[in-house]
């Protein structure tokens, strides 16, 4: 007669009183970071945006023409899924349009000129561009990633060799020239190419968005022409950076018949905040002082005055350094992973060398930033090398090169590893499903395991770029100035980051600094970095419902 034993695979006594003590710690501990947090960024966001100074009036005029509103469409929406969808991608795109179009003035008119911009889009951009275009309509060539690879690699010695000629063409078409050349008709083939795959629009109607990009641009110079302020080239900027996003989510949203209640957001936004100027000035409330204001964002910094004190500088040092970083960290961390994971050898003397590299990067995440300083200094700054008629002298002490590559190396095992664990989550059966039709690896990569991968490496990158951007050490290590009073001019320009300018802020004698001005710079980093994640996130979720 056979008799039963406790085997291994048994748990044993299960305490539910455990259980549910563990279940409300964890709750507990929850409430209470997030508590904590909001208290936070509520005293920062109350230094930054002077709201001691407003009245009683104020803060009613506005709980009821703008809070009121916004908290009963959250209400609303929060039982209807494609209420809440179509609302994040307006405000995602509106708010990542707005961060594009600052990003592309700065990188494209503040750091570099038109001439350079347009010899670098001839040997890199454009070339990249086209190839992806075109492998997008044609899945059988198996050549483009390689292309796009080649083009990103060489594109830039080639642009670098034939500077003089090709900046020599740009400046003989002008500003409005190159950046309607190089901006407004590859744009125009994009929006041709959203409105025919994601909208679903005729071949016929697709042509004809496309076409109305570079005609709205334009018809709309004269009009650009009597605003002073703004510049053709600004016009012309904006109508890709925000305009395309923006009018994709428009259009995108109105299609969808259950989404239209979306659009009561910005216009209980924009509504809501005009009317509630309209009752503040009415009744003659007390309005807040701010430091966060147009002064603050456009003025150079001030280490005497806080009245005059501004970031301009160092947020286009960090605009421009997380660009770079974003850039770099991107195509070497996804190129890593796809490699280690789908072309790497996993058995024999390689695989070996492949598991010990898998466990090196493992370890390199958990090393403090400043060693990435210290690694920087070393790699980019003070190591002098001969290689025959080569010789290398580093990138220089503190420019933007130097950064940039300073702190790709700091994410880039965060980014790898992230990339891994989604690659290595796409099941083996799609593989062999799709080497069983005749696909190459690499068609089997780009058409298989990257569209089902890519919101996980993209929640990766997007948490490794909140960390890059936030960093001070590694910069102070490389010897980033924590105060410049002019922003950065190109890759091999000093310049200064918006973590190290509050820190150099935070030791100034005086309230005002100490207070004021410092918490209106970690507002201003926040946003920048919440602006950032905003668009990942939507091209992730993007991403994420065409793999479903």
């Amino acid at each position: 007669m056979s008799t039963q034993t406790p085997t291994e695979t048994e748990f044993g006594e299960v305490s539910r009183l455990k259980g549910i003590a563990f279940r409300y710690l964890s709750f507990g501990a929850s409430v209470a970071g997030i508590l904590a947090l909001g208290v936070l960024l509520a005293y920062v966001f109350w230094d930054a945006l002077g709201l001691e100074t407003a009245g009683t009036t104020w803060y009613l005029s506005y709980t009821a023409t703008l809070l009121v509103p916004l908290l009963a469409f959250i209400v609303y929406a929060r039982t209807r899924p494609e209420v809440a969808i179509g609302a994040l991608e307006l405000f995602s795109a509106t708010l990542g349009g707005v961060m594009l179009t600052a990003a592309t003035v700065i990188i494209l008119s503040v750091v570099a000129s038109p001439p350079i911009w347009f010899a670098y889009f001839l040997t890199v951009v454009g070339p990249a561009l086209g190839m992806f275009v075109y492998g997008q309509y044609n899945r059988e060539a198996t050549w483009v990633g390689l292309g796009i690879l080649a083009a990103v690699v060489l594109g830039p010695i080639v642009g670098t060799a034939g500077l003089g000629v090709l900046s020599s063409l740009g400046a003989m078409l002008g500003a409005p020239g190159v950046y309607f050349l190089s901006l407004i008709l590859p744009a125009a083939g994009v929006a041709a190419y959203l409105a025919h795959e994601r909208l679903e629009l005729s071949t016929r109607q697709s042509i004809g968005v496309g076409v109305s990009l570079p005609v709205l641009a334009i018809v709309g110079v004269p009009i650009i022409d009597t605003i002073p302020a703004v510049a053709r080239s600004v016009w012309f900027m904006a109508l890709v950076m925000f305009g395309l996003p923006a009018g994709f989510a428009v259009a995108n949203t109105a299609r969808q018949r259950e989404r239209w209640a979306a659009f009561v957001l910005p216009a209980i936004i924009v509504l809501g905040f005009l009317l509630g100027e309209l009752v503040v000035d009415v009744v003659g409330a007390a309005e807040p002082s701010p430091w966060l204001d147009w002064q603050y964002v456009t003025s150079g910094p001030s280490l005497t005055n806080a009245a005059e004190a501004g970031l301009y500088p160092a947020i286009i040092g960090s605009v421009f350094l997380i660009v770079l970083v974003s850039v770099f960290t991107f195509v070497f961390g996804v190129g890593t992973a796809i490699y280690l994971e789908e072309y790497a050898p996993a058995n024999g003397l390689l695989g070996s060398a492949t598991r010990i590299v898998k466990v090196n990067i493992s370890n390199l995440a958990g090393v403090p930033s400043v060693v990435y300083g210290l690694l920087g200094l070393g790699i980019f700054v003070n190591l002098d090398a001969q290689l025959g008629p080569v010789s290398y002298g580093g990138f220089g002490v503190g420019t933007i090169l130097t950064a940039a590559l300073t702190l790709s190396l700091l994410i880039l095992p965060i980014v790898i590893i992230s990339a891994q664990e989604a690659i290595r989550s796409v099941p083996d059966s799609l593989r062999q499903a799709s080497y069983g039709m005749g696909a190459t690896r690499w068609q089997t990569v780009r058409n298989v395991v990257l569209p089902r991968s890519i919101p996980g490496i993209l929640t990766g990158t997007i948490l490794a770029l909140g960390r890059a951007i936030g960093e001070a050490a590694p910069l102070i290590m490389i010897g980033v100035a924590s105060t410049r009073f002019s922003p950065p001019s190109g890759l091999f320009s000093q310049f200064t980051a918006m973590p190290l300018q509050i820190y150099a802020w935070a030791f100034l004698p005086g309230d005002d600094f100490r207070y004021g001005v410092l918490a209106a710079g970690v507002v201003t980093l926040l946003i920048v970095m919440l602006t950032m994640n905003s668009v990942a996130i939507l091209v992730r979720n993007k991403y994420q419902q065409e793999a479903h």
